[in-house]
């Protein structure tokens, strides 16, 4: 952090999980978000817009406090929305990347963090946090909360993250499955998604405010 005190964590963290908008409806009948192990072994409709190769190396990436757990076995979230993965949807010319698309049609999923480590405790779930992009080669990853102050938090929310960008993707991890009803609020850029979202929600017995979350985009 270029010698510089870390930001405080703020007081009640939220945690954010990005999808297309076409995926809400297989999460609603489900009541959950599968991880990508889990997804692997299912066809659930919707669109894919994470990156093949990193998708399988997050398989087997150890999350090294939760003997016996990868990555890809957790549903995974941010600490911040307007991600470095929404950017590289956005520009859409990742050699990675088959869905082209962009933003317009990318939902967040908005949650507590202390009440999603409360409910995986309760439904005995290993969960855990990252310090760093899990998805990378290295991360470091902690299992007690009282750590999340070692989350660079000044790089989670930096708007400008060049220079630490691998910090700004620090993760929040749930074991096998997380529940639609933990979800607080869905945050979409443009009307269009809003509706789609609505449309998405008719049936649902939860229902999260949907918003315009400008700023929560590029």
């Amino acid at each position: 952090m270029d010698g510089e005190i870390n930001m405080p964590m703020p007081s009640e963290p939220k945690i954010y999980h990005i999808a297309h908008v076409d995926r809400l409806a297989s999460i609603i009948t489900d009541g959950f978000l599968w991880c990508d192990a889990a997804m692997q072994h299912q066809e659930r409709p919707g669109t894919t817009i994470g990156m093949g190769t990193i998708k399988q190396r997050r398989l087997t990436n150890p999350v090294k406090c939760r003997p016996g757990l990868h990555v890809g076995d957790c549903v995974p979230f941010y600490f911040c929305p307007r991600s470095v993965m929404l950017y590289v949807i956005h520009k859409r010319d990742h050699q990675d990347l088959t869905y082209h698309d962009g933003q317009g049609p990318i939902v967040h999923l908005e949650a507590d963090l202390q009440k999603a480590a409360a409910w995986a405790g309760q439904n005995k779930r290993r969960w855990a946090f990252t310090l760093s992009n899990a998805g990378s080669t290295y991360f470091e990853d902690r299992c007690d909360l009282a750590q999340l102050q070692e989350i660079d938090w000044k790089a989670v929310r930096a708007g400008q993250w060049q220079n630490c960008k691998d910090r700004k993707q620090a993760e929040f991890l749930v074991e096998g499955s997380f529940p639609w009803t933990l979800v607080q609020r869905i945050g979409v850029c443009c009307e269009g998604a809003r509706h789609q979202a609505q449309c998405a929600l008719v049936m649902a017995l939860h229902k999260p405010p949907i918003q315009i979350q400008k700023r929560w985009y590029y």
